[in-house]
């Protein structure tokens, strides 16, 4: 059984920067693959599959004028190119309206993290990539407080870690799996 549960981040300054960062991001690369998806369909009547799409986007991350990308951690633009490219699958298949694309002023900031690369305390949740240093002081970005103690199990899987800002906090939503 699958229990979903919200709580709120108590991000600092520097963690809240990251936050947005990620969620930028995502949704750069979520606009990216949809183009790259209308563009293809266009020119040669093909879906690209996300894999194609990730290739492409490791690609781009090479060039200088996307070079800022190296400093958001892979999962999030991989997350963001498969939720594309599903929202594609939809469309063709009839399940849903056109894919839009993501506005900066209407989109709500948010983006996935690998359910392997997000792990619980009872106060903190460590979100890695947000830096890569082995440094103790510079790990303690990857720890984010959380509003409520023992709200999450520590010994469990965890499924589709999302995280969120409504405008005010930042939130993250996760599956638990309980036996």
């Amino acid at each position: 059984m699958i229990k979903t549960i919200r709580i709120m981040l108590i991000p600092n300054k520097k963690q809240k920067t990251k936050l947005f960062q990620y969620a930028n991001t995502a949704r750069f690369a979520y606009n990216w693959a949809l183009g790259r998806e209308k563009e293809n369909y266009k020119n040669s009547g093909k879906f690209l599959s996300d894999g194609e799409l990730r290739k492409e986007f490791t690609q781009l991350k090479k060039i200088d004028e996307y070079s800022w990308l190296n400093e958001i951690s892979n999962n999030v633009t991989k997350q963001s190119i498969k939720d594309a490219c599903n929202a594609y699958k939809r469309f063709f298949k009839g399940y849903s309206k056109f894919p839009k694309f993501k506005s900066r002023k209407y989109s709500i900031p948010s983006f996935y993290q690998d359910n392997v690369k997000i792990k619980f305390s009872d106060t903190y949740v460590k979100i890695e990539g947000f830096t890569t240093s082995k440094k103790k002081n510079k790990q303690k970005i990857n720890w984010i407080r959380l509003a409520e103690h023992n709200r999450i199990p520590t010994d469990c899987k965890y499924t589709n870690p999302r995280i969120k800002y409504d405008g005010l906090n930042w939130w993250l939503t996760v599956g638990v799996e309980y036996e």
